[in-house]
């Protein structure tokens, strides 16, 4: 067990409280602490601690951390920034395991706040810190309450398996707030704050040991470190607890500083999108979907497939579910022949009722017949999940037609969810305290489904037995040649080329390598060539000398630098052009880009995106997740390319970049030419540019 589970482990379960600066007054925010862990049955020590008060709620009151009896497994400190750090240090020489700080005024409020917090850290010694900035933990299973959130006032707060890891307390407290007025039970949930120490990371990995939690949500401004983030999804995944990450922020500030397209095309939220795929987590779109996605999952029932059935007391409203299914991919198909038979008996009905959504209107909505319906359509082996609509005439026997549904639900273990039509508040509470998961929005019950799909398996980590990094390779922008000889290293061939300085020795290259060739400038200076005029295609061995001097003219004429030299290179024709490309992300380090090429790669928006390191699988997958690959697959009739070779080099491009690791800021295959089936692949330009 890592140092951090064991902190966590004394936040989770500790036997004695302190609370630094606690006030008599509950109504403050320096009461409430003591006020939530009295209310919600803490069963161990309570220590307040505050100079000026004898008693506080009743129990003793310290007026300092050395005049407690023991050491606290748990304290929250209450103090403002000026006083915080003192107290930290007393509650480290205490022996404290781990100490909340809720102040802020730290990195968020600048260099100075920086500062602070560095020294609030040294100041904790081997003590771990929840913070600073942050509203606290909970384990609301247990009445473990260590926060001041004004969310914790409410009565009868729902339990159930969701535990939260929210870089915001605020946020933290609207979902719990909003969890409670529907009936949603939660876990443990906890605010890591500005993360002087604990983080994201510690909470999720926490959670994926934690015997009570299901399903685990996460609200992510950025991740700290991308490999502590990846063990931790790893972990809950392993442990079958989905993970649903809800990411603010979709900035593409880092992608405009980018040399190649690939840094223009891969941008900050595409990053973090390719991070939450490979580890299996759920992106939740919008901060509703952060509360209706777990909602779904912690009933721990799963779509095998992608068949739903809606059954429907109001036909609007389950063709509004119908289409919004389709809309996500999701099949609504037609009733197999017995479960129409069956429906039909329930309805007195006598041919087969295969239609779906099943209109059952006619039956007066009785309980006994929305029941038996129910369970017809979760018993069909054509259907992988069932929406119950809920209409309006539930509005007078609420109870009823929650039993019901949920007498449905209990002999199948497939999905079952219901779509509240009317506005009822309290349909959906009594709902989901009974384990249905319940939705007002059409919407959001496809988007649930989707979500209760199965995921694929995380294949092995790619070996990188990469071949050895050239010698004496030079920072910067390399130029053609240089960035040809170093993807060739690493397998990544291209089309025959030669350099050359003059306009004779252009000739007689060309001459060399027969039929049209293209001529490009060399320069590292000089990145996008074609638009400088710097490129020439389909020239015959005669006119390639007179366009090398028209080229030297020209950009000499604009002023820019002088060429290393110029490149003849065999023309490549009948292939599909690609664009194959890593660049490093300063906070998520490594990633591969994969698109439909040429000079329309940023314009197209076909590409998709992974991080390094990548899984056995994660190429193709690539592959199969563009729209040009019904081209490479051989689009009507047309012959297939060489997608075994374009994978291919999508893992040696990758090997490449673990095998240069902090020195390769971009590096970029744009065309990449993916030839005919069993021709294999070309690069047709390169681009590499090197840190010192």
């Amino acid at each position: 067990m890592t140092m951090s589970q064991t902190a966590l482990d004394a936040l989770w379960a500790p036997k004695s409280v302190a609370i630094v600066g606690a006030s008599a007054d509950p109504t403050k925010t320096g009461g409430r602490p003591v006020a939530y862990l009295v209310k919600h049955g803490f069963d161990g020590a309570i220590w307040p601690i505050n100079p000026r008060a004898d008693q506080i709620a009743g129990l003793p009151c310290f007026a300092s951390v050395a005049d407690l009896p023991g050491a606290p497994d748990v304290a929250i400190v209450l103090l403002g920034v000026e006083r915080a750090e003192g107290a930290v240090r007393d509650l480290a020489a205490k022996g404290c395991k781990i100490a909340i700080v809720l102040a802020s005024g730290y990195s968020e409020a600048g260099e100075d706040g920086r500062k602070r917090q560095e020294a609030l850290r040294e100041a904790a010694g081997p003590m771990r810190l929840l913070g600073p900035n942050t509203i606290g933990a909970m384990d609301l299973s247990r009445g473990i309450v260590l926060s001041a959130s004004g969310a914790l006032e409410g009565d009868n707060i729902p339990k159930g398996g969701i535990s939260v890891a929210s870089q915001s307390g605020g946020i933290l407290g609207a979902l719990l707030s909003r969890g409670a007025a529907r009936g949603i039970g939660f876990c443990k949930l906890a605010s890591t704050g500005n993360e002087a120490d604990l983080d994201i990371a510690d909470l999720i990995e926490a959670y994926a040991h934690d015997d009570a939690t299901t399903v685990i949500a996460a609200y992510v401004e950025g991740i700290r470190s991308v490999e502590k983030f990846r063990r931790a999804a790893t972990a809950a995944r392993e442990a079958g607890k989905p993970l649903v990450v809800y990411k603010v922020g979709r900035s593409e500030s880092g992608a405009r500083a980018a040399v190649s397209h690939t840094g223009a095309m891969a941008g900050e939220d595409r990053t973090y999108d390719a991070l939450f795929h490979q580890v299996g987590a759920i992106r939740a779109e919008t901060f509703s979907d952060l509360l209706d996605l777990p909602a779904m999952l912690a009933s721990r029932r799963r779509m095998r497939g992608q068949r739903v059935a809606i059954l429907t007391s109001t036909g609007g409203a389950g063709s509004l579910v119908a289409d919004n299914c389709g809309i996500l991919g999701l099949e609504v198909p037609e009733l197999d022949v017995a479960t129409g038979r069956t429906l039909a008996g329930l309805l007195g009905q006598s041919a087969p009722m295969t239609g779906n959504p099943v209109d059952v209107t006619l039956a007066g909505v009785e309980p006994a017949i929305m029941t038996a319906a129910t369970q017809a359509l979760l018993a069909s082996d054509g259907i992988d999940g069932v929406v119950v609509v809920v209409g309006s005439s539930a509005l007078a026997r609420p109870d009823v037609a929650v039993g019901a549904i949920r007498a449905g639900a209990a002999a199948s273990d497939k999905p079952l969810i219901a779509y509240v039509s009317p506005h009822a508040p309290h349909i959906l509470d009594l709902l989901n305290r009974e384990g249905v998961p319940a939705f007002a929005a059409p919407e959001t019950c496809a988007i649930v489904l989707k979500a209760a799909l199965p995921l694929p398996a995380l294949g092995p980590l790619l070996p990188m037995d990469a071949a050895p990094v050239p010698d004496g390779l030079p920072s910067g922008t390399l130029n053609e040649a240089e960035a040809r000889a170093l993807f060739d290293a690493f397998g990544l061939a291209g089309a025959e080329s030669h350099v050359v300085q003059t306009a004779a020795e252009a000739q007689v290259a060309a001459a060399k390598l027969g039929g049209p060739v293209v001529l490009k400038v060399l320069s590292r200076d000089i990145v996008h060539k074609s638009d400088v005029g710097g490129v020439r295609v389909g020239l015959s061995p005669e006119d390639v000398g007179p366009a090398l001097t028209q080229m030297a003219g020209s950009l000499s004429a604009q002023g820019l630098p002088d060429p290393e030299g110029y490149l003849v290179q065999a023309m490549l024709c009948g292939g599909i052009e690609m664009i194959l490309g890593l660049r490093r992300d300063p906070q998520l380090g490594m990633l591969i880009l994969l698109g439909a090429g040429g000079v329309q790669a940023e314009l197209s928006g076909d590409s998709t995106l992974r991080l390094l390191p990548l899984r056995k699988g994660d190429a193709l997958g690539m592959v199969q997740a563009l729209r040009v690959k019904a081209l490479l697959d051989g689009y009507r009739g047309a012959p297939a390319h060489d997608v075994a070779a374009l994978v291919s080099s999508i893992e040696a491009l990758a090997r490449m970049g673990e095998a240069l690791g902090d020195r390769l800021v971009e590096a970029e295959i744009n065309p990449l030419f993916v030839m005919a089936d069993g021709q294999g692949v070309a690069a047709a330009d390169g681009l590499v540019v090197l840190s010192a």
